[in-house]
C-alpha cells in the first residue's frame, strides 16, 4: 500500500510505502471495542462513594422499646431501610482499571490505523513545522486540505508554533507517537502522521 506525502501547502510529494502488517489489516470491531472499553475504564476516577450504616452520623440509641409498641422491632436509625440511614451495597471508592494483554492492545491500534487507511482518512505529511503560530492562517490551510477533524501524530510532542496554531481550532489535536491510542484515533475523522512519526510508529508496532 502506497500513499503520497503531502505538505501543509497542499503540494504532493513522492509516495511512501505503508507497512501492511500495521495499515493493511482487516479491522475487527470486537478488538476495537475491547481496547476502547479498557481505555475508558482506566480513565474513570472511581471516586463515587455512599455512606454505609457505620458511617452515618447520628445516635446509636435504640429507637423504641423492643415489645409492646405494635411496631416491628428496630435496633438502629442508621439501617438501610430507615430514612436518612446508610446505603446497602452502595458504590465505594475503587479503581475500575483492569489488565488487557499487550498483544490485544497492539492489535487494536493496528486495526484502528488500518480502518483509517481503508477509509482513505490517513494522511502523511513531510513536516508539520511552521514559522509562526497563526491560527487563522492554519485554519485556512487545513480547510484547503479538506481537513475538518484530525489527530496530528508527531514523533515527539513539541509545544511549537504548529501546536499553538491548532489549539483553538475545533476538533484538531496533537499527540506523540508514544501516546497514540485507539480511542483518540476513532474520536477524530482523520489521522495525520509525519514521516518521522510513521517510522517511529512502525518501530513501535513491529
Amino acid at each position: 500500500m502506497k500513499i503520497n506525502i503531502i505538505t501543509l501547502d497542499n503540494k504532493q510529494g513522492e509516495p511512501v510505502t505503508l507497512n501492511q502488517d500495521i495499515f493493511g489489516l482487516e479491522p475487527r470491531k470486537d478488538i476495537l471495542h475491547r481496547v476502547v472499553e479498557w481505555q475508558r475504564a482506566k480513565r474513570r476516577a472511581g471516586t463515587h462513594k455512599t455512606k454505609q450504616r457505620g458511617e452515618v452520623r447520628g445516635t446509636t440509641k435504640k429507637p423504641f422499646k423492643q415489645k409492646g409498641t405494635g411496631h416491628a422491632r428496630q435496633g438502629s436509625l442508621k439501617g438501610p431501610h430507615q430514612i436518612g440511614g446508610g446505603i446497602a451495597h452502595g458504590p465505594q471508592v475503587r479503581s475500575h482499571a483492569y489488565s488487557l494483554p499487550k498483544n490485544i492492545r497492539n492489535l487494536g491500534l493496528k486495526c484502528a490505523l488500518s480502518l483509517k487507511a481503508k477509509e482513505g482518512k490517513l494522511r502523511v505529511f513531510d513536516t508539520l513545522v511552521v514559522q509562526d503560530a497563526k491560527t487563522g492562517e492554519m485554519a485556512k490551510k487545513l480547510e484547503a486540505l479538506g481537513i475538518s477533524s484530525a489527530l496530528f501524530v508527531r514523533g515527539d510532542n513539541p509545544k511549537d508554533a504548529f501546536y499553538n496554531s491548532i489549539q483553538n481550532i475545533p476538533y484538531m489535536d496533537q499527540i506523540p507517537v508514544i501516546g497514540l491510542n485507539v480511542y483518540d484515533i476513532l474520536k477524530h475523522d482523520e489521522i495525520a502522521l509525519t514521516t518521522h512519526a510513521l517510522k517511529a510508529l512502525e518501530e513501535r508496532l513491529k
